[in-house]
């Protein structure tokens, strides 16, 4: 799955759009380095997010093209 959708997907971001811009953006890492909207997400993987001052960093638990919002969380884990 694309980078971008796993990030509406998974409700990281609001919209595709706006994970296509901050991917755009350098904004957002992939196992340490700077990732495209189109990079194929695979459950391992660690996702660097920036929010202004604030970083997010998740691994990827797992990868599902239709979620309902209450199973969103589970698609990856929080990391420190």
């Amino acid at each position: 799955m694309r980078l971008d959708k796993y990030l509406k997907v998974s409700r990281l971001m609001k919209r595709r759009t706006v994970a296509n811009e901050a991917c755009d953006a350098g904004r957002v890492s992939v196992n340490g380095k700077p990732a495209r909207a189109s990079y194929d997400v695979k459950v391992g993987d660690v996702i660097e997010i920036a929010f202004g001052q604030r970083m997010m960093k998740v691994r990827v638990a797992a990868v599902s093209e239709v979620v309902t919002k209450e199973k969103a969380a589970e698609l990856y884990t929080v990391e420190a």
